[in-house]
């Protein structure tokens, strides 16, 4: 009865010193997460010929196939399209595989959480940093993209660190609130997968911001995604550092979704062992 009460209280009652806890969980076991990291990035390819080498050319199809329908067919008229696109699909994708990834990583980690000492929030954490360093192997690629368009790197490429901290924040709130939202509802999954697609073309990535009308502009601001890919265009594509305004938005966006998301997986933290 006494344990009841307590994880009743603990549902309806998340303080700072839950929270606390939480991140020293994450520090105290970022020894196993590491292993976890290496691990899934090992099992990623395998089984295949070219292994790693698809981390290089998996966004290259992706620029080659974006590049001919917006560039080409659909003829957006922006100048050094390939770069252009580049710049703010390699965090797009960081985004979309960690949310895809981290949505379930509670249920396909279960034994893991239920049968030792494992914190659970480490499991989609994996997923975030698993995927960013996927982003980080890709960069020689976006250097190469660079070049052949005329717009080498140049000083204002030194925020990428900036903007990979703003991204990471808001990554790790929203894949810890979805996989614990996914271990007690399903249908999470689904939802997530789906809006995925949706929100890739809410984004001004595969056209920029001028495309949408000006009355609207403000709107698109509301997608935390917004900022984060207008302060990579502007680094890498624009060539100029991003304003304060998109950092400033991008760092508010992942702050509170970092605080949401822990707030989220501590009040259902309780009951994630019955649920898996």
């Amino acid at each position: 009865m006494f344990v009841r009460v307590n994880a009743a209280r603990r549902q309806s009652r998340v303080g700072p010193a839950d929270l606390a806890s939480h991140l020293a969980e994450l520090v105290r076991q970022r020894g196993v997460a590491w292993v976890l990291v290496a691990r899934e990035l090992r099992a990623r390819y395998r089984s295949s010929t070219l292994g790693y080498l698809w981390t290089l050319l998996n966004p290259l199809l992706h620029l080659g196939i974006y590049t001919l329908v917006f560039s080409v067919f659909l003829r957006v008229e922006v100048e050094d399209y390939p770069l252009f696109l580049f710049s703010a699909l390699l965090p797009w994708t960081w985004l979309s595989a960690s949310l895809g990834s981290a949505v379930t990583s509670l249920h396909d980690g279960a034994n893991l959480v239920t049968r030792s000492l494992l914190a659970p929030q480490l499991l989609p954490t994996v997923r975030v940093v698993e995927n960013g360093l996927n982003l980080l192997f890709t960069l020689p690629v976006l250097v190469g993209v660079a070049f052949v368009v005329g717009r080498p790197p140049g000083a204002s490429w030194s925020a990428i660190p900036l903007l990979l901290v703003a991204e990471l924040c808001l990554l790790q709130g929203l894949c810890l609130a979805t996989a614990a939202l996914c271990a007690r509802f399903r249908d999470v999954e689904f939802l997530v997968r789906h809006l995925l697609t949706f929100w890739l073309y809410l984004t001004p990535i595969l056209y920029p911001l001028s495309a949408i009308p000006e009355s609207l502009r403000p709107l698109a601001l509301l997608n935390p995604m917004t900022p984060l890919a207008l302060a990579w265009q502007d680094a890498l594509y624009a060539g100029r550092f991003p304003s304060a305004w998109h950092l400033a938005l991008a760092f508010a966006w992942g702050l509170l979704a970092l605080i949401g998301g822990l707030v989220v997986f501590e009040r259902l933290r309780d009951r994630l062992v019955e649920e898996l």
